[in-house]
C-alpha cells in the first residue's frame, strides 16, 4: 500500500522530493502555484485551511521570514506572519504524524537540527525540526569553511568575501541536491536529503510498531 504524505507550504517541492524518495505519494499545498512543483498532486490553497484527512504523514514549512536572522537584525520581523503556533495546533489535531520545519530562531521545539554537511552536501543551511515522533541526526556538522550559502538574492557580502567569489545557481543547485528550481525557489527550499532522512525514520518506527 502506498503511503500518502501532505507537504504544506510546499513551494517548488524540496521537501516533497525527499518524501517521494522515501516512498510516499505526495500532495503539495501552497497559496502560490509553482510551475516546477515536483509532487504527485497539488492543491492551490492557504496551507492553514488544508484538509488533513486521509494522509499518513504531514510535512509543514511555514513562512520563515519572521524568524530569520535578517528580519531580527533589521527589526522587520513583525512585517511577516507568525504561523508556527497555528500550524502546530492544526497538525496536533490531526490523526497523522507530522514534522514542522523552520530556520534557527523560530519558536520550534528543536527535536532535531540538520546541516547539509551531515549528508555530504557542500551546503550552509541549518534547519530546525519539531516532530511528533522520535528523531536523530545522521552525524554531526562537519564545516570546512567552503560551504555554499543558499538564501536571499545572490551571494551575501560576508560569504562572498570568505569564498573570494560569488556563487552560481549551478553551484547552489548542486549544494542543495536540487536541479529543477530557479534561484528564488532554491532560497526557500528544503534539501530533499533532510526530509528523506526524517521520513525514513518514521517509516522504520512504523514498521517496528
Amino acid at each position: 500500500m502506498t503511503l500518502r504524505a501532505l507537504d504544506l507550504f510546499c513551494g517548488a517541492g524540496g521537501a516533497t522530493r525527499g518524501l517521494q524518495r522515501a516512498g510516499f505519494h505526495v500532495t503539495g499545498v501552497d497559496i502560490v502555484r509553482s510551475p516546477r512543483y515536483c509532487g504527485d498532486a497539488f492543491i492551490q490553497a492557504d496551507a492553514l485551511d488544508a484538509d488533513l484527512d486521509g494522509y499518513d504523514f504531514i510535512w509543514a514549512s511555514p513562512v520563515c521570514k519572521r524568524y530569520c536572522l535578517f528580519a531580527r537584525n533589521l527589526g522587520t520581523f513583525d512585517r511577516h506572519p507568525d504561523q508556527v503556533g497555528a500550524v502546530r495546533e492544526l497538525l496536533s489535531a490531526s490523526d497523522a504524524h507530522w514534522v514542522i520545519e523552520n530556520v534557527p530562531g523560530a519558536p520550534l521545539r528543536a527535536d532535531l537540527i540538520l546541516c547539509g554537511t551531515m549528508f555530504g552536501l557542500k551546503l550552509l543551511r541549518h534547519r530546525l525540526f519539531e516532530c511528533s515522533f522520535p528523531v536523530f541526526a545522521p552525524a554531526t556538522c562537519a564545516h570546512r569553511g567552503d560551504e555554499i550559502p543558499v538564501y536571499g538574492n545572490g551571494t551575501p557580502k560576508w560569504h562572498r568575501e570568505r569564498l573570494g567569489r560569488g556563487v552560481s545557481i549551478a553551484e547552489k543547485r548542486a549544494a542543495m541536491g536540487i536541479d529543477w528550481m530557479n534561484r528564488n525557489e532554491l532560497s526557500q527550499a528544503i534539501p530533499p536529503a533532510y526530509s528523506e532522512w526524517i521520513a525514513r525514520q518514521w517509516l522504520a518506527q512504523r514498521m517496528a510498531a
